[in-house]
């Protein structure tokens, strides 16, 4: 693991800066993707950006920034590392911004445009140092080292981590279709995902999904996937399977509901996808049935428990406390079905007839059972 310590000049970092929507921003003699391509993150407001400047014309110190070194071996890089930018920026994407941006004559501080400002004002800007440090290592390394960050302070997301760590041209496609605020996975699938592109949440959650279907699993499964696929060039594969997830989903509950935005899909779709016995026309009757049942407090577990059958997901309505106290004493203290005396505090309230067979959560069909027969009775149901 490597950490070099750079104070670069804001004029070495502004040397070949070029800004484009959708090929993203580069600078430091186009070896520094400032934005990497199809990324959209937050900008600075014009006030934030103006703030930035103020603070270099008054000599003062940025926060420290944040580099990812891109080549493995800096020694002997491979063509495809020569062919792309070799660092990445981390953190400080907009105070480097801000700078490029405004020497770039994109905005004005207190009336004056960089041109406009005496000639010692502008080599102040030009010979302002940044702090920067620069990370080169392994893959787990560099996770490990923006955790660091992370701790210190700097806010970024697992994903984020991980698009650094795993930089290459499969991150930056996969970027194209997931990271953009008005790019194609939000446009197919907004309204069945949580979260934001911009902060990486639409290509986390499809990655998680893909690892799965890929067989990989545990806390590592997202960063063992994009291990496997790094040096693809096309993340077309990963967009493939996620438009597969959500087409099917579309089809087998053509109804949408506001239930169905952030469940699992694509873990759904990994096990039951390739059923042949899901009629959306039965099930779209069943989801009204459970729509309406007062017992089901669980609405967005109606579609898991559909595919899967496990009641759990429904979180069926537990008995009130008063009636199980009327139960209680109504049974003599005794569990209904092995007869013996129990506190009440070691008995559970049960469904004398399951809800899954019809019963309701009333006074009427409630019994009071010990601990051991509660947990025989539900498994035999």
């Amino acid at each position: 693991m490597r950490i070099d310590e750079r104070k670069i000049k804001v004029s070495e970092v502004y040397e070949g800066y070029f800004n484009d929507d959708e090929e993203g921003v580069v600078g430091y003699d186009e070896q520094l993707d400032i934005r990497p391509k199809y990324q959209r993150e937050f900008v600075y407001n014009p006030e934030q950006q103006r703030e930035v400047i103020r603070t270099v014309l008054k000599g003062l110190p940025l926060n420290v920034m944040y580099w990812v070194d891109r080549w493995e071996d800096p020694e002997h890089p491979t063509q495809a590392e020569q062919d792309e930018a070799r660092y990445e920026v981390l953190d400080g994407q907009q105070r480097t911004l801000s700078l490029c941006s405004f020497m770039d004559g994109d905005f004005s501080v207190d009336e004056m445009t960089f041109d406009n400002l005496p000639k010692d004002k502008q080599d102040d800007i030009r010979n302002y140092e940044l702090f920067i440090y620069i990370c080169n290592g392994t893959e787990s390394e560099k996770l490990e080292w923006f955790k660091i960050i992370n701790i210190a302070g700097e806010k970024l997301t697992d994903q984020e981590r991980r698009n650094a760590v795993y930089a290459g041209s499969w991150v930056s496609s996969a970027k194209k279709y997931f990271s953009k605020s008005n790019g194609a996975a939000k446009t197919l699938a907004e309204d069945y995902m949580r979260g934001s592109p911009i902060r990486q949440e639409y290509l986390e959650t499809a990655i998680g999904w893909a690892a799965a279907a890929d067989g990989f699993t545990g806390d590592k499964a997202i960063e063992q996937y994009m291990s496997k696929h790094q040096r693809d060039t096309s993340a077309v594969q990963l967009w493939n399977y996620f438009r597969s997830v959500i087409e099917w989903v579309q089809a087998v509950f053509p109804k949408y509901r506001s239930q169905m935005k952030g469940l699992p899909w694509g873990l759904l779709y990994n096990v039951h996808g390739q059923r042949t016995d899901l009629e959306p026309k039965m099930l779209e009757k069943e989801i009204q049935r459970l729509m309406g049942d007062e017992d089901v407090t669980r609405k967005p577990g109606i579609y898991e428990y559909l595919l899967t059958g496990d009641v759990r997901k429904l979180s069926i309505r537990a008995f009130d406390r008063r009636d199980m106290l009327a139960a209680y004493e109504r049974q003599g203290h005794k569990c209904n079905i092995c007869g013996k005396v129990f506190d009440f505090e070691k008995m559970h309230g049960d469904h004398i007839i399951p809800w899954s067979k019809g019963g309701h959560t009333t006074p009427d069909n409630l019994q009071m059972l010990c601990r051991d027969c509660n947990l025989r009775k539900g498994a035999d149901e």
